[in-house]
């Protein structure tokens, strides 16, 4: 019934959004306007909305499961290895049974992608 979660992520600018999610994670531009866009990539979406006010107020760490995290981490870090997170920069076994790695913008957007 319930298909899928799409997260809406508050920036400044819509740029700012667009670096993370297109130019970074390979995402693509479904539609825009001045204040909202909304990507996608392999059935993930999420809602990128310009607003300075909510994007000061709210930072979000977006979890993305993965069925070939090798593949992914090996393109996000050919197209943009200074997104890599300081503390999540390899392909990593959590203690929990996931293998992890995660990217972080300059805004401190933090998508981890997982794989269980």
């Amino acid at each position: 019934m319930m298909l899928r979660l799409i997260p809406k992520v508050f920036y400044d600018t819509l740029e700012e959004g667009l670096d993370l999610f297109v130019n970074c994670l390979g995402f693509e531009v479904r539609y825009r306007d001045d204040d909202l866009a909304v990507v996608e990539r392999d059935g993930a979406k999420a809602y990128i909305v310009a607003s300075p006010e909510f994007a000061a107020k709210d930072r979000p760490e977006i979890a993305i499961e993965t069925d070939n995290i090798h593949a992914l981490y090996d393109e996000i870090w050919a197209r943009c290895p200074h997104m890599l997170h300081p503390n999540g920069n390899t392909v990593q076994k959590k203690p929990w049974g996931a293998t992890e790695f995660a990217v972080l913008d300059k805004t401190t957007v933090c998508i981890i992608f997982r794989q269980w």
